[in-house]
């Protein structure tokens, strides 16, 4: 949690929120701009954040206001770290727990080891295909809009760097993870590439951002935090 209360939004502020299941950065972006204009009486700020977290998702989101919206290419371009949950032995049409089970694979064959060698195969410089379930743009539409009306997309390979895989409990179904990664990342792309590499098929079962460059969760606050903190009189408007 932020120690300091007092803010000064016009100015610029960067707040480190924790972002809970269930929504998007976008509407937590929104909730903000709605508590400075009413907890704070600021009528018009602006206010970004700087990286998209998939509304199943938590954990860390940098929020910026005021003049500190010019800094969000900053923020994006650094490094993030993430734990959570593989679930092996199936897989989605969305790498993760907003599509239901499409298909089922064999896991009797997989090890412990193998799961940790699978790790180790994608540390380091990698390409990924973004799920079709996401907000790249094709032609000018949210790849996600054509997903859910059964299109094909064709979206190309990125190069992204997995920095540090580790493996904290190697189970089947469930695996648990921590990695840290480049910009760009999805961890969806890794859970459903992990079960290819397996010969079977995974999805993203839980995700947790936990770190933004120099930027920890622990240093972040739940957006109820933040609006108790602007309710108070120490606030600079």
């Amino acid at each position: 949690m932020q120690s300091s209360q007092t803010y000064d939004f016009s100015g610029g502020e960067v707040l480190l929120i924790d972002k809970p299941s269930g929504w998007t950065s976008f509407d937590v972006v929104n909730k903000i701009r709605y508590m400075i204009r009413f907890e704070a009486g600021i009528k018009k700020i602006k206010v970004g954040h700087a990286g998209t977290l998939d509304p199943l998702a938590t954990g860390l989101l940098l929020v910026c206001v005021g003049n500190a919206t010019k800094r969000i290419h900053e923020f994006t371009g650094l490094d993030k770290e993430y734990t959570g949950t593989f679930f092996i032995g199936a897989t989605t049409p969305s790498f993760d727990l907003e599509t239901e089970t499409d298909q089922q694979f064999a896991t009797a064959h997989i090890t412990s080891e193998q799961i940790k060698k699978a790790a180790e195969a994608f540390t380091g410089p990698i390409q990924q295909v973004p799920p079709a379930y996401s907000a790249i743009k094709i032609n000018g539409t949210r790849s996600y809009r054509h997903a859910r009306k059964n299109r094909n997309v064709n979206i190309p390979a990125r190069d992204v760097i997995i920095h540090e895989f580790e493996i904290l409990s190697a189970g089947i179904p469930e695996t648990s993870f921590r990695v840290l990664c480049s910009k760009g990342t999805y961890i969806r792309s890794l859970a459903n590439d992990f079960g290819k590499y397996l010969n079977s098929g995974a999805y993203l079962q839980s995700l947790r951002r936990t770190r933004i460059g120099p930027y920890h969760i622990d240093q972040a606050m739940t957006l109820d935090t933040f609006k108790q903190q602007i309710s108070n009189t120490d606030t600079i408007l």
